[in-house]
Formats: C-alpha cells, structure tokens, sequence
C-alpha cells in the first residue's frame, strides 16, 4: 500500500457528506470546499431543521445551491466519495443505499458498532473499497503504531491502561479511538481484545489482573479529544499521549483517506494502510 498525500486537493474527485449539519458534517464540507474538491451533495435526518438551508452556508462558505437531502441515493447521486461521521444505524442504511449510485469509496468515521454491524460493513467491503477508522488524525494513527510496538517490546508484565476524555455531548464510550488503541495493544500482546479488555474498575473486588488492558472515561465540557496509553512496570512508567486542538484535523484526515480510497479496489481498509503503517 501507499502512503496517502499531504493535501486531498492533488487529485480531484467529488464528495458528498452524510449529516452537513453536525459539528463534523460542516467541518468535512468546508475542509473539501477548502481544499478544492466539488461538494456534490449532503444528508439530513427528515426531521432536521436545516433541510432548507444551504450546504455550504451551514459550513460558512460560499453558497452551494445545494440543500440537504434526507436519503443517501439523493445526496450521493454525483459523487465519487460518500464521508459519513453520523450514528451506525444511518451509516449502515447509507452504505445499502450506496449501491445505487456512482460513489466508489466511503469514508467512516461513525463509532460504536455491534459486531454484527461490523460484520456488515465488511460485506459492502466487497463492493466499495471503504476506509473505517475509529479516528482520523494522522498523530492518533501513529501513536496506534507505537502502542502495538510497545506492547510487543515491553511484555505482558508491564500493565497497560487506557485513558480518553471527550465532550459531554459524545454517547458512546470508550470512544472509538479508545477502542483503537486498546485493539493495537492487544495486538502487540498476540490477543483479541475481547481476551484481554479489564471491566472497570468498581466494587469491593475490582483489583488489576496481570496481563488485562484497562480503560478510564471521562465526559466533560467542550473537549475534542484527549487519549493516553500507560505501560507501568514496578519500577517505570512510560505514557504516550495525543490530543486534538481543532475538530479539522479529523476532517483533513478524512479527506485524505478519500483521495487514497478513490485509487483502490474494493476492500475493507483503515488508516494504517492509508498512511503505509500496516505490519509496522
């Protein structure tokens, strides 16, 4: 695999951007018109206020003549990329409706999947090449590197915990990202996750068992995203951290995965093959 470009704007596609109204939808939209892509379309639940409003003004650009649509075939009909940062039900419906259009790649921000939804984003896999990821800034996807290298390296006597704080706002938790990281560790550790993930820490016996990989939450104020992995032995601790300091970074990471995703067959891909990490 090759490692994605600096600037989505080196090749040109069409985008069109499920939710344009939520806080991620008009960042994806004016980082796209930003970099010179064609918004094409966008999407709304039907009961949205801002189905009469303007795609491009709802992202403080220059107006679109475009307005939301509330079905995907509709919002999709002249793009190449549908983005979607929504829920997983309207993720899931979208990617059904995908189908009929002409879009080649999805790009999927949304978190907190089942895995039987899982498992149907991997079916549509074999029809979209689509790039998922629990987060999209660069920095997270390289700290998701070298918290497997660590895990790997350090061993399983050193204890390893996970630490995210996002706004009050966000519903599903551990946060995606959280999840992210958890999952490389565990990779490092030769395991699933699912083997080795701690329930929280609560009760008269909530005390560490050796080897588990442990998460903390926290939900609080205007937060974008604060994430930290803690390898702690008896006599060391060694943290690697990333915080995000602007909502675009997300939005530029999932442009760029765009410009990555239009190249490539269909297939089930994530950010450690965009940026040319896989195997690392």
């Amino acid at each position: 695999m090759c490692a994605m470009t600096d600037s989505a704007g080196t090749q040109s596609f069409s985008v069109a951007i499920a939710g344009v109204a939520g806080r991620m939808g008009r960042q994806l939209v004016g980082a796209a018109l930003d970099s010179g892509l064609d918004v094409t379309g966008g999407s709304e639940a039907p009961a949205s206020e801002h189905l009469g409003s303007d795609i491009g003004e709802l992202a403080g650009r220059r107006l679109l003549h475009l307005k939301p649509a509330t079905d995907p075939v509709s919002a999709a009909g002249n793009a190449d990329v549908w983005i979607d940062f929504t829920r997983p039900a309207a993720t899931l419906a979208a990617l059904d409706s995908l189908k009929h259009t002409r879009v080649r790649a999805a790009i999927i921000g949304t978190t907190g999947f089942t895995p039987a939804e899982e498992a149907e984003i991997a079916r549509a896999a074999n029809g979209l090449a689509i790039v998922k990821a629990g987060n999209f800034s660069v920095g997270v996807n390289l700290l998701q590197a070298l918290t497997r290298m660590a895990a790997e390296r350090l061993g399983p006597d050193w204890d390893i915990e996970i630490y995210e704080t996002h706004h009050r706002r966000k519903v599903d938790a551990p946060s995606g990202t959280a999840l992210m990281l958890g999952e490389a560790a565990a990779e490092g550790r030769g395991k699933p996750l699912s083997e080795l993930r701690a329930p929280p820490y609560d009760g008269p016996d909530a005390k560490r068992r050796a080897g588990n990989i442990g998460f903390a939450v926290r939900r609080t104020g205007g937060v974008i995203g604060d994430h930290e992995v803690s390898f702690g032995s008896d006599m060391e601790l060694l943290t690697l951290s990333h915080t995000a300091l602007d909502r675009a970074v997300f939005a530029h990471g999932a442009l760029s995965a765009a410009a990555w995703a239009v190249q490539q067959d269909p297939g089930l891909y994530n950010m450690n093959d965009v940026l040319g990490l896989s195997g690392n």
